[in-house]
């Protein structure tokens, strides 16, 4: 599982789901309720496409940007360890722990959100840390104790949040977070979703069903921040587009991930790979497990690298439409985990035994690049990349 550009490294901020029933049969209710989770045709019409459902998510965020904020407020009498968690100063050393994870665990992003306002800053850390704590359920150091039951207890704290109930501090901040921004719940539970379909699906037979999987686990982050980092004042886009465009990214960032992994992947017995993709590269599930990289397999990695690609420079216009103190944690983003792909390249498309990743050096020249691009006017930008 692979999920808002992490690998695996674990931290330990206060998850707490009971996880404490064995995993009999677990995997069968937890296929059926996602399932039951994902939109379906029941008046003889085809079924959508993952994309088309996915869109459909997307114009219903975008339609909330126009909506006015929420007048919900928290609760002022509840408590967390006897402190009213709505204090100032609970809030307050909430975010401050939530910077420090994203500090810990992303720092080059982390450094990016410092150029951002003091609200939007603490906003998108407080998705950060969320995200992560929900990413680890699956990938964590308990994660052979998750159970589909487990998943469930942590989608109802995540509901609970949004209605103003917080469980922990951490909580607390998200909540504070979708209660000042136009958040909606949808693709927290959809990455919710994804863990549930890590526990019971280890193939994906076509690039429909993995480009599900990739929005469930990554795509849906681009959808929870643009909320956070704005839209430019002066962009002429649509909402929706711009939103398009970050799960664009999402999608990219996940399948380099995935091709990043496949050695490591496949010694869990997992492979991230469309199956009918890797039928028509003459290879199989016996080629990944074995490990050898063939011509038969540059080709294939070739190809789906420029796949990736596509969905960077998808990406790449959705970042000029951002407000301009957002732009650089996403630039960073996106050039380095596009350098990874650079790697694989260079590493002779041997995934199976070479780590791909950005040297330190190539980071240190990124990031002033990625400033750079971040403070340049949009209509430059814009005519520079389409002239």
């Amino acid at each position: 599982m692979k999920s808002f550009h992490r690998r695996r490294k674990f931290f330990k901020v206060g998850v707490a789901p009971e996880v404490s029933e064995k995993k009999i049969a677990g995997k069968n209710n937890a296929k059926a309720q996602l399932m039951s989770n994902v939109a379906t045709d029941h008046d003889g019409r085809p079924p959508l496409s993952s994309e088309q459902r996915v869109y459909n998510v997307i114009l219903k965020q975008a339609a909330l940007v126009d909506k006015p904020p929420k007048s919900r407020s928290l609760p002022s009498d509840l408590a967390l360890d006897s402190i009213p968690v709505t204090t100032k100063n609970l809030l307050n050393e909430a975010y401050d722990r939530c910077g420090e994870v994203c500090a810990e665990y992303a720092k080059t992003f982390y450094l990016g959100t410092l150029l951002m306002t003091p609200e939007r800053r603490k906003a998108i850390w407080a998705i950060y840390v969320w995200c992560r704590r929900t990413d680890e359920l699956v990938d964590g150091p308990n994660a052979s104790q998750i159970t589909p039951t487990a998943l469930n207890r942590w989608e109802q704290r995540l509901e609970r949040a949004f209605e103003g109930q917080p469980y922990d501090m951490l909580d607390a901040a998200l909540a504070e977070t979708v209660l000042k921004f136009p958040v909606d719940i949808q693709p927290f539970r959809d990455m919710i979703n994804g863990m549930r379909m890590d526990l019971f699906k280890s193939r994906y037979f076509n690039f429909d069903e993995l480009y599900l999987y990739c929005y469930y686990v990554a795509g849906t982050v681009g959808l929870m921040s643009v909320p956070i980092m704005g839209i430019d004042p002066g962009s002429k886009a649509s909402t929706e587009s711009v939103y398009n465009a970050a799960l664009a990214l999402g999608i990219a960032n996940q399948l380099t991930n995935i091709l990043r992994d496949v050695g490591e992947d496949a010694s869990r017995g997992r492979i991230y790979l469309p199956q009918d993709e890797l039928e028509q590269f003459g290879l199989s599930d016996d080629d990944i497990f074995a490990g050898v990289v063939t011509d038969k397999w540059r080709a294939f990695m070739k190809d789906q690298i420029k796949r990736a690609r596509i969905f960077f420079k998808q990406a790449e216009m959705g970042v000029l439409e951002l407000d301009k103190d957002s732009r650089w944690p996403v630039w960073a983003s996106l050039l380095l985990y596009e350098q990874i792909l650079d790697s694989i390249e260079a590493n002779d498309y041997d995934n199976f035994t070479k780590r791909a990743y950005v040297g330190k050096w190539k980071k240190l020249i990124t990031v002033p690049v990625a400033y750079v691009r971040a403070v340049v006017p949009p209509s430059v930008t814009r005519l520079a990349a389409t002239g």
